[in-house]
């Protein structure tokens, strides 16, 4: 969840998702938020390692895409946090 804290994370998972075949370049991120392709590259880092999206080295370039089951599996455990622990 930690990794979701983040204003600008939360806004490159929204571009990473909506881009076209849900896939995306740093190139094609760094200019919808206005920020560096150094930021982008640390919270996609980050983003990456919590396992939200997954990334594809191709040349010079680094693709990311969603990984859905990821957010499934935070929506199960912020349904669970209603359940008294047994």
């Amino acid at each position: 969840m930690k990794a979701l804290s983040d204003p600008t994370r939360l806004q490159l998972l929204q571009l990473v998702a909506a881009h076209p075949g849900g896939r995306a370049c740093i190139c094609d991120l760094t200019t919808p938020l206005g920020v560096t392709q150094p930021t982008v590259s640390h919270h996609m880092k980050l983003l990456a390692e919590s396992g939200f999206v997954t990334r594809e080295r191709q040349g010079k370039w680094t693709y990311y895409t969603m990984r859905p089951e990821a957010l499934d599996d935070l929506g199960q455990r912020l349904a669970n946090l209603n359940h008294p622990c047994s």
